[in-house]
């Protein structure tokens, strides 16, 4: 074996070496991040389990949280130990399609005419902004809603003859959740669109398509399953975020409710409600109610996941 053949044996064994030490690190760190979430989980799962399980001494008497009663019940706490998040739920749930119903057309005819439609100047300037709207905290959010939103809905209410707990109701919490979602279904969707073939894009105007039937049945039907991606990472966020919700949904005690003037509440607002001022049952109640929100997330991600494929199957 030559020099030039051994210098050429030690640079891959080097190279191979690197691949190995990289390969390595990435594996160490990905099982160190699976294994904090997986903690996490089994940890609030643990406490969220316990007020079903484990007696709590209450006035001196012994008491546990029914089941049963908890996932269906339509009052949030009735004493001495009766818990209910059915109507938590359907809050949730109904708030956050309304924000879709809100922001995913915003959102797509956004990303349409940041892409396809301004010219580039004012394109950036527009990608920009989108970008800085996704990097606000949800804090300020909330303090915009206290001071804007709630106003609007106030207005809103007084235009139809409804009184309104000074704005406090669904609609402030769907038009700030509407607000907190553009940006990120918003961004994808850009993403998605940027991402399509300029190949197919030419072909439709050559065989003699509009600007506007090019833009809406190739660009965005080709770009459906960005969009669909960002759509969902919406909704992990509208179901997650506590914080500006809780400043302007009012917490209702009971419910359902769909009206729009009305007070609501939301799974994440009744976990952090008095959250630090709490102990023994109803602290630890939280919990379940995180534990129910975890799962609500998961079956709401399959159920979309599903539909995504459903969709992209239909389209080939």
């Amino acid at each position: 074996m030559n020099n030039k053949d051994i210098t050429v044996a030690k640079s891959n064994r080097v190279r191979k070496g690197f691949d190995i030490f990289w390969y390595r690190l990435f594996q160490i760190i990905t099982i160190l991040c699976a294994s904090v979430i997986i903690f996490v989980i089994i940890f609030i799962l643990i406490r969220g389990l316990t007020p079903f399980f484990q007696s709590y001494d209450i006035d001196g008497q012994s008491y546990r949280v029914n089941l049963g009663e908890f996932l269906i019940g339509t009052t949030w706490f009735t004493s001495p130990n009766h818990y209910g998040v059915g109507y938590i739920i359907i809050n949730t749930i109904y708030c956050v399609i309304l924000s879709l119903l809100i922001a995913v057309p915003m959102a797509i005819f956004s990303s349409l005419f940041i892409t396809r439609i301004a010219p580039k100047p004012i394109s950036k300037f527009l990608s920009i902004v989108v970008e800085l709207l996704a990097s606000i905290p949800s804090i300020i959010y909330g303090l915009f809603g206290m001071g804007y939103i709630t106003a609007f809905s106030k207005w809103v209410a007084e235009l139809f003859n409804v009184q309104t707990a000074g704005g406090l109701s669904t609609l402030s919490v769907v038009l700030v959740l509407a607000f907190m979602i553009y940006p990120t279904i918003t961004m994808l969707s850009v993403t998605s669109i940027n991402a399509v073939d300029k190949n197919i894009i030419n072909g439709s105007l050559a065989l003699g398509a509009s600007k506007t039937q090019t833009n809406f049945k190739v660009v965005l039907t080709s770009a459906k399953n960005g969009i669909f991606a960002g759509i969902i990472l919406g909704v992990g966020r509208a179901m997650g975020e506590a914080t500006a919700i809780s400043m302007v949904s009012g917490n209702a005690n009971s419910g359902p409710t769909f009206s729009l003037f009305d007070i609501t509440n939301t799974l994440t607002t009744a976990i952090l409600r008095g959250f630090n001022d709490t102990v023994g049952l109803d602290y630890d109640i939280r919990f379940s109610v995180g534990v129910v929100l975890i799962l609500l997330i998961v079956g709401v991600n399959i159920i979309l996941n599903a539909v995504k494929k459903r969709i992209g199957e239909k389209s080939r």
